[in-house]
């Protein structure tokens, strides 16, 4: 009589297979969530960043209208010598924005800490005047502290 051999196939993966694919997806994972923790610190700060925009807009205005860079703090904010530069908040709403400061045109923004973000993660955010008189003449700006230092903004 003949006898009838029926192989079995293979079914499902082996055990080396398996543990490539854990391999590979570990790998993976080690490199996408710093770099997602990174994103959301950036995404975080920029509500610190945005909170600047209202003042930084009001200081070349008063510039562009003749008033010094020195005229321009928090201090006497709203008064003649600012030229329209709104005072800056009591408290704030936001929930990664502390506080704003402004001396001599510069301006100074400090985080709560949230997503991340430390509250000594500072940033500073400087007018530099470009150009000579009588020219025209008009305001580049630019970060540093440890907003920039952290990678948070970039000039």
């Amino acid at each position: 009589m003949n006898t009838l051999t029926i192989k079995k196939e293979q079914q499902g993966f082996t055990i080396i297979e398996l543990m490539i694919m854990v391999a590979i997806i570990g790998i993976l994972a080690a490199i996408a969530i710093p770099a997602y923790q990174d994103y959301i610190k950036k995404s975080a700060y920029t509500e610190v960043t945005n909170a600047m925009t209202p003042y930084k807009i009001a200081i070349e205005e008063s510039f562009a209208n003749g008033e010094t860079l020195a005229n321009m703090d928090a201090a006497t904010a709203g008064g003649a010598n600012t030229g329209g530069i709104p005072p800056t908040p009591a408290v704030s709403t936001s929930k990664a924005f502390n506080s704003l400061a402004i001396a001599d045109g510069v301006i100074t923004l400090t985080p709560n800490a949230y997503k991340g973000i430390l509250a000594t993660d500072t940033c500073v955010f400087t007018p530099t005047i470009e150009g000579v008189a009588p020219a025209p003449q008009r305001l580049i700006w630019n970060y540093s502290g440890a907003c920039l230092t952290q990678g948070f903004v970039k000039n």
